[in-house]
């Protein structure tokens, strides 16, 4: 039996993966070019609605574009620094708007959703320069960093890792927390999980994973730790909950971040949710584990920063 045909015990699951499958290029068509994919995510978060009465405003870094999110009745001494998924090399604070908005307003807070520069036009180190240059932005604003968390999805998990080693060394405070959503964190594809789950994971591929490493490492040595977070020490480092999916390929990046910040000594806590897929807090729409887990982690967030 494989993946499409399997039963599900959550029906929901299901569900989402054949949406998800129809939005996909028929089998055999040419890749397409990164824009054409930047694009399409671009699409998929304008396709949900924002908590009511959010509001959306544009910010400017130092150049840099961002997004902040306001929902009703937040407290904006609170704030999740979110940097977005999408493998380094597409996704935006409007490919991320509903699910970082609805995160925010469980957790009662704001939301900054830098659009960092991003490959293959600005290889690394630019995505980590451009989420510490906004974390640098918070701070200097006057708002405290034990009432902030950096969060992220996909390559925005691992940006958020990255980010709190590249802060640290540069002598800034940490915040009151990371949270990490299905992080890649391990540029070179090692661990079990991507044989073992390859079947049952509809979204990510290694041949793909290795596309997008090639295009935002352009070269450089992808072991190098704030590339691959999962290979770093993780010591001064703040707390770290992760979620990842029981069927993507990217739980052994997961378990290793979670085993580098034990040995470390960070408060790290790791919840893998049996039969979700990648990043699933993004169909909250039509998942009711989506809304659990933004539910959990936002009752986190409150924790951590004092809400």
């Amino acid at each position: 039996m494989d993946s499409g045909e399997r039963s599900w015990k959550d029906p929901e699951i299901g569900l989402v993966r054949g949406l998800y499958a129809a939005t996909q290029p028929p089998e055999g068509s040419p890749p397409p070019d990164w824009q054409t994919r930047r694009t399409g995510m671009d699409a998929f978060g304008e396709m949900a609605s924002l908590p009511d009465g959010c509001l959306r405003i544009d910010v400017d870094i130092e150049g840099m574009p961002a997004e902040g999110l306001a929902p009703v009745n937040a407290d904006d001494s609170r704030t999740i620094l979110y940097l977005h998924g999408g493998g380094y090399c597409i996704g935006s604070p409007r490919s991320h708007r509903p699910t970082v908005a609805r995160l925010a307003a469980e957790a009662g807070c704001t939301a900054l959703v830098p659009d960092y520069r991003m490959g293959p036009e600005n290889p690394f180190p630019a995505a980590v320069e451009d989420g510490v240059k906004a974390w640098r932005h918070l701070l200097e604003a006057g708002l405290d960093p034990g009432r902030m968390v950096i969060a992220g999805d996909s390559a925005g998990g691992g940006l958020t890792l990255a980010t709190a080693l590249a802060a640290r060394d540069a002598g800034l405070p940490q915040p009151a927390g990371l949270f990490c959503i299905s992080p890649w964190a391990n540029l070179a594809q090692k661990g079990p999980s991507y044989e073992q789950l390859a079947a049952l994971d509809p979204m990510i591929t290694v041949q793909g994973l290795d596309e997008f490493a090639a295009a935002y490492m352009a070269g450089a040595d992808p072991a190098q730790p704030l590339a691959s977070p999962a290979l770093a020490d993780f010591t001064g480092l703040a707390p770290i909950l992760i979620h990842v999916g029981g069927a993507e390929v990217l739980m052994s990046d997961s378990i290793a971040v979670a085993e580098r910040a034990g040995l470390a000594g960070v408060d790290v806590r790791l919840e893998i949710w049996p039969e979700m897929i990648h990043v699933w807090h993004a169909w909250s729409g039509q998942l009711t584990a989506a809304r659990r887990a933004i539910t959990s982690a936002s009752a986190w967030i409150r924790e951590k920063t004092g809400g």
